[in-house]
């Protein structure tokens, strides 16, 4: 029996198996791999307090390192989500994470601004490589539900981020920059399990099936000028959300001690309850999309927050660390639902539409870190949230999204 063809491979990645089949032991593995990649991520943002301390940074440099480490990402992602279109590369993922592993040593040995400019440099590549092929293990292990799938593959990122700072506040605070690459073994447990599923992975990008077909059409058959659209809708909401996201994942902490008076420890604490309410939001969205729709969970998610966010910098400390709990659970649930609309809108390339919208995430959010910092060394951390809290309004333009349901075959 002839072997298939590359171009037949790549075709086949495109495509879910049956419907009736969900590999729900590989979407536990790809989100807890998940989950350690985004937990050594953090930790870059986590340990600005003590890089403050030790280098004595503005927060202009700590925008500039989150941003080297996003626009890394951001800026190399679509391009291998292209390139495993066309050539899927099932042991990539270990080498992505074994990127982000040299990254961290070098944080954790960095005695220079530039240092930790390189670190944030390597495990930006190392998150480039993974999100891509990652994203599309998980589409081909839904059985047809792509909204879950992508919702559970997204709770491992973003409890991964939710423990950085917690992790933080419990080693590498009291035990200094070095106490880093006491998280190495986490990085060296995921290429374990990640060359696992890429065995998974090889012998299942092969398999055939009819929804090859069904992932070739637009939904609807939608005009090229609606999908470009739809696309410029959805990377409008994706900059609302990451900007907004920003302001909090790198700010909120030096926000909580300037206003406040709370210790490190403490803001790092408050962080994590923030980003744990980020996960929780994220599992929402998915299952939800596949029920009633992805366009009314973007909907809500992108709008809804708005009444939050307005509040937020008016608070005392009590209710900020409560208003940031729904804020987390509603933002968090836009991007699953977003991704595969997307990949809804551009069927057969997966690889490209998580590339491009993982890569809009790490580079929005480096741009929103460094644009957020420079304002707040010139006017002040308040002013940043006061201004931030008018981002979501954005979401109106969530109303030129089509509404469609994907059927699946």
């Amino acid at each position: 029996m002839p072997a298939p063809s590359e171009s037949s491979l790549a075709e086949s990645v495109c495509a879910p198996p049956a419907p009736q089949k969900t590999f729900f032991l590989v979407l536990a593995a790809i989100s807890f791999c998940h989950l350690l990649n985004d937990m050594v991520q953090s930790l870059i943002v986590a340990i600005y307090p003590n890089l403050q301390r030790s280098l004595h940074l503005t927060l202009a440099q700590f925008g500039l390192i989150s941003l080297t480490y996003q626009i890394t990402a951001s800026l190399l992602q679509p391009f291998v989500g292209i390139y495993t279109d066309q050539r899927p590369q099932p042991f990539s993922l270990s080498v992505g994470m074994g990127f982000s592993l040299s990254g961290m040593i070098v944080l954790s040995r960095a005695a220079s601004f530039e240092m930790l400019l390189l670190g944030g440099a390597l495990v930006g590549v190392g998150s480039s490589i993974f999100h891509p092929e990652s994203s599309r293990i998980a589409r081909l292990a839904s059985g047809g539900q792509h909204g879950l799938a992508q919702s559970l593959f997204q709770l491992g990122g973003n409890g991964g981020s939710s423990l950085g700072p917690l992790l933080a506040a419990l080693i590498v605070t009291p035990y200094g920059q070095t106490s880093v690459a006491w998280f190495a073994p986490a990085a060296l447990l995921g290429i374990l399990i990640l060359l696992r599923i890429g065995k998974w992975y090889k012998s299942h990008i092969a398999s055939k099936g009819a929804s090859a077909k069904h992932e070739a059409k637009r939904p609807g058959n939608m005009s090229r000028r609606t999908v470009w659209l739809s696309l410029s809708v959805l990377i409008a909401l994706m900059f609302s959300k990451f900007f907004y996201l920003a302001s909090l994942s790198n700010y909120y902490t030096f926000y909580l001690i300037k206003k406040f008076g709370v210790s490190v420890a403490t803001s790092q604490r408050y962080l994590f309850v923030f980003l744990a309410a980020t996960a929780v939001g994220t599992i929402l969205g998915g299952p939800i999309g596949d029920r009633f729709g992805r366009r009314l969970v973007i909907w809500f998610s992108i709008l809804g927050v708005l009444p939050f966010t307005l509040l937020l910098p008016h608070l005392n400390l009590l209710w900020t660390a409560i208003i940031s709990v729904p804020i987390g659970l509603i933002l968090a649930s836009a991007f699953s639902a977003i991704v595969v609309y997307a990949q809804d809108l551009l069927p057969g390339r997966v690889g490209m539409v998580s590339g491009i919208f993982f890569g809009l995430a790490f580079g929005l959010g480096g741009i929103g870190a460094a644009a957020l910092g420079w304002l707040a060394d010139r006017t002040s951390v308040e002013h940043v949230y006061q201004l931030c809290a008018y981002l979501p309004a954005i979401g109106f333009f969530a109303v030129l999204l089509p509404n469609f349901k994907k059927e699946h075959a």
